[in-house]
């Protein structure tokens, strides 16, 4: 693996290459993105395609990316015109891309204002909040995490975030009924450390979820996308914003093993079914 730091007039993007430029098969390289999760969890799904030229990075201002605009905030646009600058730099478009939650939100926005990057994109469980029938109360719902966490600090947050994320069905007047989560029964930290510049639970991703796709941008460029969606999320509001973007788009959400995170390891929490989904990742690019 080589990593390499691009300087853009907005931040200094730090990506990873493992495998040949020019690729030695022949076939695009192999881009896997999110957000706001950076390359560090894509290592055991880069380590099932080692057949592969493999590109991972760090969006600006996480992990080892910074960024040069004075802004903390983070729209699709930024880091959809961020990526197409890392694969510009590349020199091997257009690739095959997998992008995950926020990330998928982030690949959809670039193949619509980027149109020859890409030529399939799998966009797992793109966490587009506002496609739902109740998305207003799916705002709701993530402003009151936001409220744990600046009230009281990232285990107050993480717990709210984590009964969000679990709860099946619509988000009815019994989730909101619901006494806050103790960080405590779910093993988090109770002190608050002062901190509130999380992407994950303060407001600075919000644009990322309140975006709405440009469906003729998308439908006009000549990429694939599939929208991905785990057997486990069905009920849960990441399966429910996969179904809704995929009848967006026209399509059917393509099912693959295991939950949100099902091409991890296990190393960030709730393990995945890291080779079940790679394997489906590849039938799935193969198919196009």
């Amino acid at each position: 693996m080589e990593t390499y730091t691009l300087t853009t007039a907005g931040a200094d993007l730090v990506y990873d290459v493992r495998g040949p430029l020019p690729t030695a098969d022949g076939r695009p390289p192999l881009f896997l993105i999110g957000h706001p999760m950076d390359a560090s969890g894509f290592v055991a799904l880069a380590g099932r395609f080692q057949d592969r030229t493999v590109v991972t990075y760090d969006p600006r201002g996480l992990g080892r990316s910074t960024r040069a605009d004075a802004r903390v905030d983070y729209t699709p646009e930024t880091l959809a015109d961020d990526v197409h600058a890392v694969i510009t730099k590349l020199g091997a478009g257009p690739v095959e891309m997998f992008a995950s939650s926020g990330g998928a939100v982030t690949a959809l926005a670039l193949v619509a204002r980027h149109p020859g990057d890409v030529t399939t994109l799998v966009a797992q469980e793109p966490q587009l909040i506002t496609l739902t029938p109740d998305g207003p109360a799916a705002v709701r719902a993530r402003a009151g995490v936001r409220d744990a966490y600046e009230k009281r600090g990232w285990g107050a947050g993480m717990a709210a975030f984590v009964a969000m994320t679990s709860w099946e069905g619509e988000f009815t007047d019994a989730y909101f009924a619901q006494p806050a989560p103790d960080p405590a029964a779910l093993g988090m930290p109770t002190e608050d450390d002062g901190s509130r510049d999380d992407p994950l639970l303060s407001d600075r991703s919000w644009a990322v979820s309140d975006h709405r796709p440009d469906v003729d941008a998308i439908a006009a460029a000549p990429t694939r996308v599939v929208i991905a969606v785990g057997e486990e999320s069905r009920a849960v509001q990441t399966g429910r914003t996969s179904d809704a973007a995929a009848e967006l788009l026209g399509q059917r959400a393509t099912v693959f093993p295991s939950h949100h995170g099902g091409f991890l390891d296990g190393e960030f929490g709730y393990p995945g079914k890291p080779d079940e989904f790679a394997a489906r990742l590849r039938e799935v690019l193969d198919a196009s």
